[in-house]
């Protein structure tokens, strides 16, 4: 804000959902600079077109009548049309103001991102969607016929989108011959908003994201939302299922050796089953995991474990314990002083396993949580 009073605003890539402002805000700074406005769309424009009204920019000398460029939807230019702005944003040919719904980390190249000064724009609340419909009432010099549950409830249904609660509004003003709309009357003019989903997009990966991170905090009241989330956004939930598989190995492992069970019998069943009916399987392996004891050290182990095996190298066992199926491996003392384990009196020798240049170590360290504290017992017990 400090810049535009003073008349300056350099490069910038607006990052938010739909609906949140992009837009307007780059026609409101260009007003505000009092600067020439051009807007291109990602969708429609290639680099010939860009050229030519790039190179007018240039010749007709409007830099300093400050123009501004707008490129909505700039994840949709490959990196050759990204590649192509470069040199315009350095020279400063013009202000360019970028719109983006994806992740900027994802789809702009490096190059042109380190040139952006990024302002990251939320979602809509429903009292911004509320001040919205205010602003549409007052254009219309009239008030919505809405009953405050269905005014409520339109807000719901725009979710965080400014654009689709004008559509909305506009749509109850066509039907200002009613006497009062209420909320049942709304569902029968407008069906309801389907989720914001991209299955290989960012909301794809944070939604899992917070799923798995509600069960490992043992929120069973979080994690069902968060699948809830995910199953109503048409996610396939074998996907689900295969998450909450390794879910169960990696985050409670021995702690609860059914929580494995549970979760390859929760994807089974739904695979027997299908949607809905096997929806309510997962649900089950979701709410067990979740209040299920947590443990990382089998996971901690299994990777301690496989970077000493890789800086070892190939070290073989000791003979001690190879079997000796020859003479010839007899004479070179493959089996020699081996120890049968249930010829002990308590079934354990506490003979070296490692290879014989390789000091023993601790992988696996049991947790005083669930079934790993019986483990731990048996292992201090050796």
């Amino acid at each position: 804000m400090r810049n535009l009073k003073q008349g300056v605003f350099v490069s910038t890539l607006f990052w938010g959902p739909p609906g949140c402002g992009k837009t307007t805000l780059s026609k409101l700074i260009a007003h505000d600079l009092k600067a020439n406005y051009i807007e291109i769309s990602a969708v429609k424009s290639g680099i010939s077109d860009m050229r030519v009204m790039f190179e007018e920019i240039r010749n007709k000398n409007l830099l300093h009548a400050k123009t501004i460029v707008f490129i909505d939807e700039i994840h949709r230019f490959n990196r050759s049309q990204q590649d192509f702005l470069l040199p315009y944003v350095e020279d400063g040919s013009f202000v360019l103001i970028a719109a983006t719904t994806e992740n900027p980390s994802f789809e702009l190249c490096p190059a042109l991102l380190s040139r952006l000064r990024t302002l990251t724009l939320e979602r809509l609340s429903e009292q911004d969607l509320d001040d919205v419909l205010k602003r549409v009432e007052k254009y219309f010099n009239r008030s919505l016929a809405l009953t405050s549950e269905a005014r409520q409830y339109l807000c719901q249904l725009a979710d965080g989108d400014g654009r689709m609660v004008i559509n909305y509004a506009e749509l109850i003003a066509i039907h200002s011959d009613l006497d009062l709309i209420d909320v049942e009357s709304i569902k029968v003019m407008i069906s309801k908003r389907p989720f914001i989903y991209d299955k290989s997009g960012e909301n794809h990966y944070n939604l899992i994201s917070a799923l798995h991170k509600s069960l490992r905090g043992s929120d069973v009241q979080a994690a069902p939302y968060w699948f809830a989330r995910m199953r109503l956004a048409g996610e396939d939930l074998l996907f689900i299922a295969r998450r909450l598989i390794r879910f169960a190995s990696e985050d409670i492992g021995l702690a609860d050796p059914q929580a494995l069970t549970q979760a390859i019998q929760a994807a089974q069943a739904y695979e027997r089953l299908g949607s809905p009916e096997g929806d309510l399987c997962i649900a089950q392996a979701v709410a067990y995991l979740a209040t299920a004891p947590k443990s990382n050290a089998l996971y901690l182990a299994f990777k301690k474990s496989a970077q000493r095996a890789e800086d070892s190298g190939s070290l073989p066992p000791p003979k001690s314990i190879l079997n000796a199926p020859t003479k010839f491996m007899e004479s070179q003392g493959y089996g020699e002083g081996y120890i049968y384990d249930h010829d002990t009196p308590y079934g354990f020798s506490g003979q070296n396993y490692f290879p014989d240049s390789l000091s023993s170590s601790i992988f696996y360290n049991p947790k005083e949580v669930g079934f790993e504290r019986e483990i731990k017992k048996r292992i201090d017990y050796w």
